[in-house]
């Protein structure tokens, strides 16, 4: 048998793709099974770009020799970056691509891949299971077509930069590949390819498999697997898994799943790098230190911790020791200030007998420094000593941190002064720990005296220095020093409208917010004026601490046009007054803003109507609705709102149902829920029970949700004006729902229960009440009233003893309720019982008690008791009222003393009292009962000529 001769062409070696570093958790292609030989190629970079150029390069000979006769292989090139081959009679060219065939063809990994038929089928030019078929190109055939997986973006993960590859580099890659070379020659090639492109990477081991190089070739399978990773074709990459096994015989390890999840912890993919990780289980792959150590490092940065502890726990389990790991799960607790846990696997550590790494004494050193822990520091650094480890910089700056939060400074100061001794020199962290640490201990000389030294070392402060300076600025009042912290933040690119909220915030924090001004008018406030952000968070500083005249000032002096943006500032300055209290400024800034007749800001106009209903100038408030009116705005739900409770603050009730009149007009307009409550309670304190019941039915269909004070409302407005059955669904679904009825529901459903006579449900109603602690004394006269009016004496009396036994003193309103009921049904002896009552517990009778009596009096015809009854009121100094006089009156009438009840009416004519309906029908039936017809109809005819309609009273 001959040999095969490989001719290659010489040139420098080739610069490495990946920066193969000692640490596990930066891993290139060598650790993770990709470490075949690298074979000489002189390659050129493009930092912009990575395409394959369309020249046709013939590739290098292929010499055989025989002892027979010496043949000329088949040549292979490459065209528009795929493998062709050159036939050896008159140099055509054959391009060795698939025909697009119109039958059907069996989807396999070679379709799902992507890549076509890219790569030769032999280097003949024929397929090798089809010898009898047309062959495709100058032999015509059908046409050709590529397939192509779509590319990725820019590999900025994978590299710095891409690296440009000429046909003619691929070519000199792929000239000394024949159908007889050995399968480590091909993949020596595969190998040079897939650090240059994946696409051909993936059409030379397209070309491999069609050719049977691919039979227990597990390397070229990892190479195939890591291209098709950094396109993120995780379906194909799941597919290829799978062929390896079943058809081409290979055993998988680590190193297969090695190279996917490489690719995601470069781009940060931690849902299929978990992935992957978990089919490695499934398949019961044994991970390797690489394996773990990217896993870790990938969940370090996504900060998936739970992920993270299970990685470990596996790592563990396979008796893994990878110090990565142990490092990034303590950096993942610290963050998290999970320091107990931090602790633990540090402990852990130990146990495990894992050594540990520079980076691994640091995370240790932080962990104790971030709790304050600074004894275990100072031991870390001790055994990280002893174990042959030089501290560095990041050391003692770790340790000077966490001083600092201890506000240690003495330690602190005496661990920067020991850097030189220690052969190094502070950097621009040391110097700002150091200003952070005095900062924190509030030493304003030397935090500055470190500010300084950072700057004159040639290191800039960071966000944090500045904030801390210029806090301790503002304590201090150094407000000449805080002039140059300014122009070093500007030096430093900070936005002004930054350097102005640390500023405003320091000075406002400490109560000297009117330092500000003059020192920004030294630095920027010229600045400021030209900066509308800038500009409005001075002015909204200014505001919030009550210094209205700067706001004013600067507002006048600002120079930025933005009238959009100007509206919606003093919309704001409007409203933090407002909340503040501060109505007179609210009214200041509004006095002071441009303003526009024809277009006013809608939002700033509501927000003056309510200061003004605050301050009770209804009028001013009215002139802004009036205005907001007759201009062209269109008002909306939340206009509607302000001008209702506007006009509801003013008691003109009968205007806040023309504001509702006129909004359910708007179609368009649906209330919210406050606004729904504002309309039940002005339809309610209206008496408009129709109103309410449409309302009702509005907040039906307007699907809102309801809450608590939303079911209590509707309760208590609405209660008398819908069926009593759906007022107790409401209640039932209030309850089931959860939320707590109030007293005022409660009181509100034993009326209306006791009335329509519905006692079981009142007793009910009565008893969750009482049970909930909600039960007052109007609940107690509620329920005892309801049953008096029916006449149920007995529960009556019995509700009665219940309110002496929760502590209420029997109330003159009960004593009433009970003076009527007895009075009326003719129990005089319980009544004057109750007369007793009232009088050995000195109640004070009121109007309603007196006019009881002379009710019950009159209807027995006791024109004496009547007289003693009005002789004791006039007696206590009460005058008659309305109701009082219609009694009498009609006691008179039927005591058949006529005149004196026309004296009455006279008598009520003095004293200013205006009859009602029930005063002439009691007088005119007073005269008609006893004979007085003609001077009944003069009566009759006076009353319809005054015109006394029916608003009925008490009889």
């Amino acid at each position: 048998m001959t040999a095969l001769r490989v001719c290659t062409p010489a040139g420098p070696p080739e610069p490495r793709r990946r920066n193969l570093a000692g640490n596990p958790v930066q891993l290139g292609l060598d650790l993770i099974g990709f470490g075949s030989p690298v074979l000489p190629i002189g390659l050129g970079y493009d930092v912009n770009s990575r395409h394959t150029c369309s020249t046709v390069v013939a590739c290098h000979w292929f010499t055989v020799d025989s002892g027979r006769r010496r043949r000329r292989p088949q040549r292979a090139s490459l065209k528009n970056g795929v493998v062709c081959a050159l036939e050896d009679s008159g140099g055509g060219e054959s391009t060795l691509c698939a025909p697009l065939s119109s039958e059907p063809v069996v989807p396999g990994v070679e379709v799902a891949l992507g890549l076509g038929r890219n790569v030769a089928q032999g280097l003949n030019g024929t397929p090798r299971s089809n010898t009898g078929r047309k062959r495709a190109g100058k032999w015509g055939g059908k046409k050709l077509v590529r397939h192509r997986a779509l590319k990725h973006g820019p590999r900025k993960g994978r590299k710095g930069y891409k690296i440009m590859v000429n046909d003619d580099d691929v070519n000199e890659i792929l000239s000394c590949i024949t159908l007889e070379s050995s399968i480590e020659e091909c993949n020596s090639v595969l190998i040079r390819l897939e650090k240059h492109s994946d696409e051909k990477a993936l059409d030379f081991f397209h070309w491999m498999k069609i050719n049977r190089k691919l039979k227990g070739n597990a390397d070229a399978y990892h190479l195939a697997l890591q291209a098709i990773a950094w396109k993120e074709d995780w379906k194909i990459a799941e597919l290829l898994l799978h062929e390896m096994v079943a058809d081409a015989n290979c055993t998988l390890d680590a190193r297969a799943f090695n190279g996917l999840i490489y690719v995601c912890a470069k781009r940060r993919l931690d849902d299929w790098g978990t992935k992957w990780f978990h089919m490695m289980l499934e398949r019961e792959v044994q991970p390797n230190v690489s394996t773990v150590g990217m896993l870790m490092g990938l969940y370090q940065k996504t900060g998936k911790i739970s992920e993270a502890e299970f990685t470990f726990a596996k790592m563990r389990n396979c008796n893994i020791k990878c110090v990565n790991a142990y490092s990034a799960l303590i950096i993942l607790y610290t963050r998290l200030g999970l320091f107990a846990k931090s602790e633990d696997v540090i402990n852990l550590m130990k146990r495990d007998g894992v050594a540990p790494n520079m980076e691994n004494w640091l995370v240790q050193l932080n962990t104790y420094s971030q709790q304050g822990k600074m004894e275990e520091a100072e031991s870390v650094l001790q055994f990280m000593v002893n174990e042959g480890f030089t501290p560095n910089v990041v050391a003692y700056n770790t340790l000077i941190t966490g001083y600092g939060k201890m506000s240690n400074m003495q330690k602190a100061k005496r661990l920067f002064d020991s850097l030189g001794s220690a052969g190094l020199a502070p950097d621009e962290t040391t110097y700002r720990s150091m200003i952070e640490g005095f900062g924190r201990a509030d030493n304003y000389e030397e935090a500055m005296s470190y500010y300084k030294k950072l700057k004159s070392s040639g290191f800039r402060p960071n966000a944090s220095n500045f904030y801390t300076m210029i806090n301790l600025v503002a304590r201090h009042d150094h407000n000449e020093v805080a002039g140059e912290i300014l122009e070093d933040m500007r030096a430093a690119g900070c936005q002004c409208s930054s350097i102005v909220t640390v500023l405003v915030r320091a000075y406002g924090t400490v109560g000297r917010m009117h330092k500000v001004l003059p020192i920004l008018q030294s630095y920027l406030y010229r600045k400021i004026s030209f900066d509308a952000t800038s500009c409005s968070i001075l002015v909204t500083s200014f505001v919030q601490n009550s210094l209205l005249e700067e706001a004013l000032c600067l507002l006048r002096e600002k120079k930025w046009k933005d009238s959009d943006f100007e509206d919606n500032l003093y919309h704001i300055l409007i409203c933090t007054c407002k909340e503040a209290g501060s109505y007179n400024d609210a009214v200041r800034l509004y006095n002071q803003m441009p303003k526009s007749e024809a277009h006013p800001n809608l939002r700033i106009s509501c927000s003056m109507i309510d200061v003004f209903s605050m301050m009770e100038r209804f009028s001013d408030a009215e002139t802004v609705y009036l205005q907001l009116k007759a201009s062209s705005c269109v008002l909306d739900m939340i206009a509607y709102s302000v001008v209702l409770r506007m006009y509801i603050k003013a008691g003109r009730l009968d205007d806040a149902c023309s504001i509702l009149e006129e909004m359910e007009k708007q179609k368009e307009i649906v209330p919210d829920k406050y606004l729904f409550l504002d309309m039940l309670r002005t339809y309610q304190k209206c008496g408009l029970l129709e109103k309410l019941a449409d309302t009702y039915y509005w907040i039906l269909k307007s699907q809102i949700e309801w809450d608590g004070s939303m079911y209590n409302c509707i309760i208590n407005c609405c209660g008398r004006a819908i069926p009593v059955d759906e007022l107790s669904r409401i209640f039932d679904e209030m309850i089931q729902q959860g939320h707590l009825p109030n007293t005022v529901t409660f009181n509100v459903l034993l009326d209306i229960y006791g009335k329509a006579g519905l006692f079981n449900r009142a007793k009910k109603v009565f008893f969750m009440a009482r049970k909930q602690g909600l039960a007052d004394i109007i609940s107690y006269n509620t329920i005892t009233a309801a049953y008096a009016q029916s006449g149920d004496f007995r529960s009556m009396t019995y509700f009665v003893e219940k309110m002496q036994e929760a502590g209420f003193p029997v109330s003159l309103e009960a004593y009433n309720c009970m003076l009527n009921a007895y009075g009326k049904a003719g129990l005089l002896e319980e009544f004057a019982a109750v007369l007793q009552k009232m009088k050995r517990a000195r109640c004070n009778f009121d109007h309603y008690t007196y006019n009881i009596m002379i009710n019950i009096y009159g209807r027995r015809g006791w024109i004496e008791g009547v007289a003693n009854v009005l002789a004791e009121l006039k007696s206590r100094g009460v005058e008659p009222d309305l109701y009082c006089y219609n009694t009498l009156i009609k006691a008179y009438g039927i005591a058949r003393m006529p005149e004196d009840a026309v004296k009455l009416m006279q008598e009520m004519r003095i004293k200013g009292i205006t009859p009602d309906r029930v005063t002439y029908t009691n007088l005119i039936s007073a005269l008609q009962r006893n004979e007085n017809f003609l001077e009944a109809v003069k009566w009759s005819l006076w009353m319809k000529q005054t015109g006394v309609v029916g608003c009925g009273t008490r009889a």
